[in-house]
């Protein structure tokens, strides 16, 4: 497979030297929900350290994020996590070259921590601060991990799927002189994608963080065991519009020129709940919720074991049906906007059903597809500090004043 961003062109233009790449060190920092993330990375193609520190044992009694302890551990390890990746790196703070933050997305009072770390830093060690939007971060994660492969044979426009825990977009991306673009063309109207897991994952008594809980269980049951129908959503813009030769990416003004391919998953959640009930299963899932609550660090064995055949078929056809609904909307609006490459990121992009799958029908259509690594694909401060990196070229410094937007755009 080819891949990604044609980094030397590029750079040269940002330096008018041609072929060289100027040697920036990026300190990233990540605390958009409940992982402290610091990491260094090299010209935003090398990753020398990558440290998260997770909250999974934190928020599991509470089957989801609590915004609140989300927080006070964000305080309790944003120091030795920074300190952390810094000693991996062989770098201190004097050597680095800038400071790179999350911005937003995110929680408010998790973001609110990582940017003010970095504006004491920035401050005291009279270094560049770069303000990064989470969602962007994510798709500099597929870039990153394909500038490492040493392949920078990426062909645009991009459609970019960011499906996680919080988000689910599609976005339309072009680089002009290391000046990123995105237009979103897709998003969830209710829950996330991540989200629906989680919230199934908590109903059927299986565990938090429910998406890999899930994805480990589904192999073992029948994806067709349950039917589901998934929510036909109207576009008012696809009436009369369809993309002519005039209506290329680049082209596109707003986000309501062109066709929309919007998601819902809160009716599947509601479908899920209803099965639940018409099939009494409560005192079962009752059974495992404590059975599981009694084991310090339960395993997916211990999962797998305490789950009954109705159980598997269940959360294998929510999967199914989920990963269809991504994978189905996603190369429609691949065929509509004629693009070229294919990104999938975000804490679901490690799902294996859902990789496996796209890998499958985007081969079919002749569409390259690309993930991060598994590593890559959840909330981590390497993509932070590899989508500073065209910011940092073009001189793109935020003053001190800057906060946290939580409800921040990708533009």
């Amino acid at each position: 497979m080819s891949s990604v961003l044609p980094v030397v062109k590029t750079f040269a233009c940002a330096t008018n030297t041609a072929n060289i790449m100027p040697d920036a060190h990026i300190l990233g920092i990540e605390t958009s929900c409940d992982e402290t993330g610091a990491a260094v990375v090299r010209s935003g193609q090398r990753i020398l350290s990558n440290v998260v520190a997770s909250q999974i044992a934190t928020h599991q009694p509470y089957g989801g994020v609590v915004p609140e302890l989300a927080s006070r551990e964000h305080l309790r390890a944003i120091v030795p996590v920074v300190r952390q990746a810094l000693a991996e790196a062989g770098q201190t703070y004097a050597s680095v070259d800038a400071i790179a933050v999350t911005q937003g997305p995110g929680l408010a009072g998790a973001l609110l921590v990582g940017i003010s770390f970095a504006k004491a830093l920035a401050f005291a060690l009279e270094k560049p601060l770069i303000a990064v939007n989470h969602l962007e971060g994510h798709i500099h994660a597929v870039l990153l991990e394909q500038r490492q492969s040493g392949d920078a044979d990426l062909h645009f426009p991009v459609l970019a799927l960011v499906v996680s825990g919080g988000h689910t977009h599609l976005y339309l991306a072009q680089v002009h002189e290391n000046l990123w673009s995105y237009w979103n063309i897709g998003r969830t109207r209710d829950d996330a994608a991540g989200e629906a897991f989680d919230k199934v994952a908590k109903l059927l008594g299986l565990g938090y963080p429910g998406g890999p809980i899930i994805d480990g269980l589904a192999p073992h049951g029948d994806p067709h065991g349950v039917k589901f129908q998934m929510a036909q959503i109207k576009h008012p813009d696809r009436r009369n519009q369809k993309l002519g030769d005039q209506k290329k990416v680049g082209q596109l003004r707003t986000e309501e020129d062109g066709p929309h391919f919007d998601f819902s998953y809160s009716g599947i959640k509601t479908a899920v709940l209803r099965y639940v009930e018409t099939q009494n299963m409560k005192a079962a899932i009752e059974d495992r919720r404590r059975a599981l609550g009694g084991i310090e660090k339960p395993t997916l064995e211990d999962t797998l074991r305490l789950c009954d055949r109705q159980t598997l078929n269940l959360a294998a056809s929510f999967q199914r049906t989920m990963v269809n609904d991504l994978v189905m909307k996603a190369l429609a609006a691949a065929r509509e906007y004629d693009v070229r490459t294919l990104f999938v990121s975000g804490g679901v992009a490690a799902n294996r059903e859902l990789r496996a799958t796209f890998e499958r029908e985007a081969g079919m259509q002749g569409l390259p597809v690309f993930f991060p690594s598994r590593a890559l694909s959840t909330d981590n401060a390497a993509m932070i500090a590899a989508a500073a990196f065209p910011k940092f070229l073009r001189g793109e410094f935020v003053a001190m004043d800057f906060s946290a937007e939580a409800g921040m755009a990708l533009r």
